[in-house]
C-alpha cells in the first residue's frame, strides 16, 4: 500500500469521538433482567435464512452475468457498512464529500442493517462498554448472542440507557444521515430488494425468481452474516498481538468475509485508524476503496497511528504473537 502523506495525518487527542472504552463503567450487581424474545424478529431471520438456503440451490440455473451482479452487490453494500457506517460515521476516521458520503448512504440501504444514525450510535456504544452489559452485542454472552441473537431479544436496559447518554450531534448534524433516517424504509426497498433483482431481469432477462433469490436474499443474508461475523468470531477466535487484555482478536476469516474487519484486535486498540490494521492493503478492501476516493480527491484526512505508537502497545500489552508484515 502506498502510504502517500497519510502518515502526516496522525491522530490527535482532539479528534477522539466516543468510542474509547471506559473504564469507570460498572455493571449493576444482583440478578440479570430477564431475557423478553421478539417473537417478530425470530420468524423473520428464520424465513430469511430458509431463502438463503433456497438461493443457494439455485445458483446452478442463475447465468454467469447474475452470479457476477451479485458479487458486485455484495461488494457495494459491504462498503455502505465498513467504509460508511463503521469507518466513517462511527469512528470518523477520515473525512467524505458530499458525493461520497451519498453514495455510501446508498450502499448502506442496500445492506439493510438499521439506518446510519443507529447503526453507528449502537457500534461507539459497543467499542465504550465493550464486553460489558452496556454492550449491544456483548460477546461474552456467548457465540450466538454476539452474532444474532441480540437481534431476536430486547436490550439490555443499560445498553439504552447509555446510547440516550451518548455525544452523537456530528451525526445528527450530517444531512446525508438524518435523510437517510427519514426515508430509510422506502431506500431499502429500492436498494435492498427493488435494484438488485431488476437489474439482472432488466438487462440480460434473468428470471425474477432467480433475480430475487440469488442477488437479492442469498447476497443480503451473506452481507448480514460477514458483518456479524465481526461481533462474534472476531471477538474469540483469534491472536491478540496489540492488546491481550481485551477479547477483540485478529480473525484472518473475517477479515477476508467482512473486507478488511476481521484485524480487530487493533481496531479496538486504535479505533480511530482508518484502515483498522496496520498491514494497509493486505486483505483489506475496504482500506483500499478509502485510499482510491483519497486519490480521487472524494476523501480526506485519513487517520493513521504511528509505526512508533504500534510498537510500543505492542510490547507493552501484546500478547507476544506480532508480527512486523
Amino acid at each position: 500500500m502506498p502510504d502517500m502523506d497519510i502518515k502526516s495525518a496522525v491522530w490527535r487527542p482532539e479528534q477522539s469521538v466516543e468510542d474509547v472504552f471506559d473504564t469507570t463503567y460498572k455493571e449493576k450487581e444482583g440478578p440479570k433482567p430477564p431475557v423478553v424474545i421478539v417473537w417478530r424478529n425470530v420468524v423473520l431471520m428464520t424465513l430469511l435464512h430458509t431463502a438463503a438456503l433456497y438461493g443457494l440451490v439455485l445458483i446452478p440455473s442463475a447465468s454467469v452475468l447474475t452470479l457476477i451482479w451479485t458479487f458486485g452487490c455484495f461488494l457495494f453494500s459491504a462498503l455502505g457498512i465498513t467504509a460508511g457506517a463503521h469507518r466513517l460515521w462511527s469512528h470518523r476516521s477520515y473525512k467524505a464529500s458530499l458525493p461520497l458520503r451519498i453514495f455510501l448512504a446508498f450502499a448502506n440501504s442496500m445492506a439493510f442493517q438499521n439506518d446510519i444514525y443507529e447503526w453507528s450510535r449502537d457500534h461507539r456504544v459497543h467499542h465504550k462498554y465493550s464486553e460489558t452489559d452496556a454492550d449491544p452485542h456483548n460477546a461474552v454472552r456467548g457465540f450466538f448472542f454476539s452474532h444474532i441473537g441480540w437481534l431476536l431479544v430486547r436490550k439490555h436496559p443499560d445498553v439504552i440507557e447509555k446510547g440516550r447518554k451518548l455525544e452523537i450531534s456530528d451525526l445528527k448534524a450530517d444531512k446525508v444521515v438524518m435523510f437517510q433516517r427519514r426515508y430509510y424504509k422506502p431506500s431499502v426497498l429500492l436498494m435492498c430488494f427493488f435494484f438488485p433483482m431488476f437489474v439482472p431481469w432488466f438487462l440480460w432477462g434473468e428470471s425474477l425468481w432467480v433475480a430475487y433469490f440469488i442477488p437479492t436474499v442469498l447476497r443480503y443474508t451473506l452481507v448480514l452474516n460477514s458483518t456479524w461475523l465481526v461481533n462474534s468470531a472476531a471477538h474469540m477466535w483469534g491472536n491478540r498481538p496489540y492488546d491481550s487484555t481485551i477479547n477483540p482478536r485478529e480473525n484472518r476469516f473475517v477479515t477476508f468475509s467482512a473486507i478488511g474487519e476481521g484485524f480487530h484486535n487493533y481496531h479496538h486498540t486504535f479505533p480511530f485508524d482508518y484502515a483498522t490494521s496496520e498491514y494497509g492493503w493486505k486483505l483489506n478492501l475496504t482500506t483500499c476503496f478509502i485510499d482510491l476516493m483519497c486519490f480521487l480527491g472524494l476523501a480526506s484526512d485519513p487517520k493513521r497511528v504511528s509505526r512508533d505508537a504500534v510498537n510500543a502497545r505492542v510490547q507493552r500489552t501484546g500478547d507476544g504473537s506480532h508480527r512486523s508484515g
